[in-house]
């Protein structure tokens, strides 16, 4: 209760709001704006930004289209948005996060790989919740804890997701663990060429930045 009348969104540390002297209409926008149309439970630091890029009429026109949606839970810590501080990106700790993966998902996944149906990850932190369901060998609707770090572990040799075969991200900051996600599952130089061309055309990173 506490929270929900005196907390506020807590947006990425670069969009500048001095809440202590923000209108509450600017503090209800960034309530609105910072959240998905998927979102269902409280509990992230932060939204999967990837999915602001839905909006409820481009949602009903994909399930017009012939796709269908499937959720997963994962509440973001703000462990996922730290840069990487070690030299050694092996000594680089995750901090842990939460997550869960419905029963009705697990059975969309199971119908769809058994159908070779094309699966999107929405986001970078979906992807993860994904392979932390799979590594773990977690049962559907029970919350686990993960630390999954994915980065590129050979040169050259790229990161074969368990479930995704494509995925919608933002373009994120470089040094990020995000960035080394994209990197590892299309290999650093694509993706070095993939942002400096992202960079040449004025794409907008983070956040509220371009999807790719």
């Amino acid at each position: 209760d506490w929270i929900e009348k005196d907390g506020f969104m807590p947006l990425p540390p670069y969009i500048k709001r001095d809440y202590k002297n923000v209108d509450e209409s600017i503090n209800q926008v960034d309530k609105e704006r910072y959240q998905t149309v998927f979102a269902a439970k409280a509990g992230s630091v932060a939204a999967p930004t990837a999915a602001l890029h839905f909006d409820t009429k481009l949602k009903e026109e994909l399930v017009g289209a012939g796709c269908d949606f499937a959720d997963v839970t994962l509440h973001v810590g703000a462990g996922t948005f730290l840069p990487v501080s070690s030299d050694n990106i092996e000594e680089h700790k995750m901090h842990s996060e939460v997550f869960t993966i419905p029963q009705t998902t697990s059975t969309k996944i199971a119908q769809a790989k058994k159908n070779k149906t094309p699966i999107i990850a929405v986001g970078t932190t979906s992807l993860r919740a994904l392979e932390s369901f799979q590594k773990l060998g977690a049962c559907p609707d029970e919350w686990n804890e993960t630390d999954l770090f994915i980065y590129p572990e050979k040169d050259g040799e790229k990161f074969k997701p368990w479930c995704a075969d494509a995925i919608m991200t933002n373009f994120h900051q470089p040094g990020s663990t995000l960035f080394l996600l994209i990197s590892a599952l299309i290999g650093r130089k694509e993706t070095l060429e993939l942002y400096k061309a992202a960079i040449q055309k004025e794409y907008r990173f983070l956040s509220y930045g371009d999807s790719s």
